[in-house]
């Protein structure tokens, strides 16, 4: 056997080690379970950035500028830790706690599905919940997080935080919002992460005129 390459009834065949194959089999698993945005019905677009840029704060900006305009808005928020959504003592929280596997609380204001995972360590994909989301009752989702999908996105950025720039490396970045001129040129549109407004206008022109023109 040759270095990379073992001969196979004569003939060179590559020879790849036992965890290059688990590595692309991952990889490939990983890209078929992103979510195809051909798939949604309605528009969808991301926040992504560094933890500490501000993520959540805009979208508490956000949201009720475009509920002002009629929009009906549903959110999507990646954790990296895991959570409780209901308070310990509640008797839903005491049920969940006993280990139940699905957990819903309702009543005539709202209802609430907590589902376990099992405590598996592969990450969950936009692909397996965005169906949880009634696109029927929406007109826009807004996702924070998931950086790493491909899906429409657009990156905040802080200059004196001292992150790299995510775009260069993203190409479904759309634009990025940013408080101060950016330490690289770019053609991507450039929103002022202080001015909401500013970023509904965008939203507004690019992620829902398309679907306005065509009916949706």
């Amino acid at each position: 056997m040759r270095s990379g390459l073992a001969v196979l009834k004569g003939l060179p065949v590559l020879d790849y080690p036992p965890d290059f194959i688990t590595t692309l089999f991952s990889k490939i698993t990983k890209t078929l379970k992103m979510v195809n945005v051909n798939t949604i019905s309605i528009p969808l677009l991301g926040f992504v950035a560094y933890s500490g840029t501000g993520k959540t704060t805009l979208l508490e900006q956000l949201i009720p500028l475009l509920k002002a305009k009629g929009l009906r808005v549903g959110i999507i928020k990646h954790s990296h830790h895991g959570f409780d959504i209901d308070q310990p003592g509640k008797d839903s929280y005491r049920l969940h706690q006993a280990g139940a596997d699905q957990t819903l609380i309702a009543s005539r204001y709202r209802w609430a599905l907590v589902v376990e995972l099992g405590g598996h360590t592969e990450e969950v994909y936009l692909s397996q919940i965005l169906p949880a989301l009634n696109q029927d009752q929406l007109d826009l989702i807004l996702i924070e997080g998931f950086k790493h999908e491909a899906y429409p996105k657009i990156e905040l950025h802080r200059p004196h935080l001292g992150h790299a720039l995510m775009f260069p490396t993203d190409d479904t970045i759309i634009a990025v919002a940013t408080d101060a001129p950016l330490e690289m040129t770019t053609t991507l549109p450039l929103l002022d992460l202080n001015q909401p407004s500013d970023i509904v206008k965008f939203i507004e022109e690019k992620i829902l005129g398309p679907f306005t023109v065509n009916g949706k």
